[in-house]
């Protein structure tokens, strides 16, 4: 993900038809009295390209901990001892990161610091590990608190090494009583033996400590301790999974995002323990590296049965290095990375087909950025060393479209317009084209529209602006717009992308963060835009996919956006259909280009959006409505081209506190999917204020 805020169906076709529906029975109770009658007609018989599954995709990337605290089931932090076990308190991260990446629990000593030393010399992993200095009578060892707990049994483990004499316990503790602890004995030697745990909690807290202490002489050694909860599905969070797996991902880019240009994928294979922990150079954050390949694979092959789609690191990394990962990933049990794959518990290759190759490397903030024809160089080193290994993969690239880049890197242009100019060093997705033509099969674009701003094409700023609700749902939906303009250009420039073989991935776009039901509108306007450009975008991955649940280390619930989602994932068509109407969208503000497309999105239904899809089968028409104002507006639709039942259902995403609804944990959830029925053969749609309802025909 970006650091700057850069963060079809052919448009409207014609119709008529003469069947009339009411639907107001099916409508939230907000609404007042309605505007103007809007119109729309939709013609099932002018179909566009199918809606690809993958545009419900989703993007999570090792940002701090977000993978480890959301999907991961890890109670301890920093469980293999980066940081000294010391009483002084660790750095606190940049404000900017605070909210995103808190800081982990420290390990702190059972007694004087200086009972506690590191060993540097013969560390079981990474580059320390601590020595408890033993003190007859009297407790010495290590313990991290403000643990996460719930009431639940708890399994884990502890490497460690001891001299003759000395006798360890491992205490967790769920409060502060005698009978809010458990304590259980550690047998250990003279040489590193992993020693299982296994406790029972017996109350929910969020101020848990786990104790490790020995009594006696000498010294005793710890390599690495783990503690989850029983119940974790392969080390994975079970209530995550399950909520994942409920809301139906299609497809999950991973693990970065602007950490893969740090990322050394073989820290993050084999055993846990042995793996080494390593400061993430992009993010400066810790990562343990438990969460490695194999882990992420199976969580989405063999836990959710979502496709995997992984990026490659081609900012610090190699051709080589990537051929191995390939190979690692999709070699046969008799390659050398296979072999070492079947080693590690996982005989039979993972098959991924999808793999990104490299991740915004026209960005200057990207760890590698060089400049357009290096990269293109080294792209194709990539690609070779790839398709040498797998040569049945499907590779995308980083495209850097001239509105992303114009965003992004308008600033760096010296004077005149900020406006990046196509087939200049800084056209990303031009130079690509031309330069790297048969290395890759599709392009890939990202956008984080910043709310309430406008870039400004002669200052190169984000400028501030006023909007009106309408406009700022819109602004996200823009940016997809912005992107169609410029693959129309792209088009009359490389006249062999008509041939439609290369696509684009929209594998990286947010808005709002704020996960409440006005984002709800945005999110929505968005996918509605995204259906309007199937003949060429076959994968959009919402940032972060984990935000699709409200979590904390014990808890989780499926938040606003992850409803939104689900809501059009589940109940939407996947055959657009042709929409028109009576009002259409006004004229841009502003100067195309940048953050400004040509056209203003939505259909001609302003200041409604309103997006119609036959289901895959052909035996459902879907209509979906998003009133992204604060009045009620009516909408009188006409059909043509199918024959529909009497009885229509609804699934409306119901808020109960207006914008500011969410999904929280623990406290009833304010945004949900409600399904009702409706008479389809009424004449008129009374759209609620701030509502987004999908209106399914079963069709005769």
């Amino acid at each position: 993900m970006a650091e700057n805020n850069k963060l079809l169906m052919s448009r409207r076709g014609a119709i008529s038809g003469s069947i009339a529906l009411s639907l107001a029975g099916a409508l939230p109770l907000r609404a007042a009295a309605a505007a103007t009658v809007l119109a729309a007609g939709i013609d099932a018989g002018k179909a566009g390209h199918p809606i690809a599954d993958y545009i419900f995709g989703g993007f999570i990337e090792h940002i701090g901990n977000l993978i480890n605290y959301s999907f991961w089931s890890e109670v301890l932090d920093d469980r293999k001892f980066f940081y000294p076990v010391d009483s002084t308190p660790l750095p606190q991260p940049e404000r900017a990161s605070r909210r995103m990446m808190p800081p982990p629990n420290k390990w702190i000593p059972v007694g004087p610091d200086a009972d506690v030393t590191m060993d540097k010399v013969a560390p079981y992993v990474g580059e320390q590990s601590p020595v408890v200095h033993l003190a007859g009578t009297k407790p010495r060892g290590i313990a991290q608190s403000n643990l996460a707990l719930s009431r639940k049994d708890y399994v884990g483990r502890v490497v460690i090494v001891a001299d003759p004499g000395a006798e360890i316990t491992a205490t967790l503790s769920w409060g502060k009583g005698a009978h809010e602890r458990q304590t259980v004995k550690l047998a250990a030697g003279g040489a590193w033996a992993t020693v299982p745990l296994k406790f029972s909690c017996l109350a929910d807290t969020t101020t848990g400590r786990l104790e490790i202490a020995g009594k006696g002489n000498g010294t005793f050694k710890i390599g690495a301790v783990s503690l989850m909860p029983a119940d974790n599905v392969r080390g994975f969070r079970a209530d995550t999974m399950a909520l994942m797996k409920e809301l139906d991902c299609k497809i999950l880019r991973m693990p970065g995002g602007n950490f893969i240009s740090g990322y050394d994928w073989k820290d993050t294979v084999g055993d846990p323990d042995k793996r080494p922990p390593k400061a993430d150079p992009n993010w400066h954050q810790l990562q343990p590296n438990d969460v490695g390949v194999d882990e992420l694979l199976q969580m989405c092959q063999d836990i959710l049965g979502v496709e995997p789609y992984w990026c490659i690191n081609t900012g610090f990394g190699e051709p080589r290095s990537g051929g191995e990962l390939v190979e690692y990933v999709n070699g046969a049990a008799t390659t050398e990375w296979g072999a070492k794959r079947a080693a590690n518990g996982h005989v039979v290759p993972y098959k991924v087909h999808y793999w990104n190759v490299g991740n915004e490397m026209y960005g200057h903030w990207q760890l590698g950025h060089m400049s357009l024809e290096q990269y293109t160089a080294k792209h194709t080193l990539f690609a070779d060393a790839i398709r040498k290994v797998d040569p049945s993969v499907y590779i995308i690239v980083p495209g850097g479209f001239v509105d992303e880049m114009t965003t992004g890197q308008g600033i760096m242009i010296d004077s005149g317009s900020r406006l990046v100019a196509y087939g200049s060093e800084r056209d990303w997705a031009g130079g690509m084209l031309k330069n790297a033509w048969g290395s890759f099969d599709a392009l890939a674009t990202h956008a984080y529209q910043a709310e309430n701003k406008h870039f400004n094409l002669e200052t190169g700023k984000n400028e501030d602006i006023t909007q009106p609700l309408v406009e700022w749902a819109r602004a996200p939906a823009n940016r997809v717009a912005t992107m169609a303009d410029c693959w129309e250009e792209y088009k009359k420039r490389v006249p062999a992308l008509n041939e439609g073989k290369v696509r684009v991935f929209f594998d990286e776009w947010a808005y709002h963060f704020q996960q409440d039901f006005k984002g709800c509108l945005a999110i929505a306007r968005t996918l509605q835009e995204f259906f309007r450009h199937t003949d060429f975008i076959d994968m959009a991955a919402y940032t972060m996919g984990m935000s699709w649940l409200s979590y904390d280390r014990t808890h989780a619930v499926v938040s606003a956006s992850g409803r939104v989602f689900q809501l059009y994932n589940k109940h939407f068509g996947r055959i657009p259909v042709a929409v028109t109407g009576n009002s259409p969208t006004p004229a841009p503000q502003y100067a195309a280009g940048g953050d400004q497309p040509k056209v203003n999105t939505g259909s001609p239904t302003h200041p409604l959006d309103v997006s119609a899809a036959l289901s895959s089968d052909k035996t459902k028409l879907v209509i979906a409505v998003v009133n992204a104002t604060e009045e009620a507006h009516s909408l009188a639709l006409s059909l043509e081209g199918v024959k529909i039942v009497a009885e229509g259902r609804t699934f409306t995403l119901n808020s109960a506190h207006g914008l500011d609804a969410q999904n929280a944990v623990g406290k009833a959830p304010e945004v949900n999917i409600v399904e009702g029925t409706f008479d389809a053969t009424a004449k008129t749609i009374a759209a609620a204020p701030a509502s987004i309802v999908l209106y399914e025909y079963a069709l005769a």
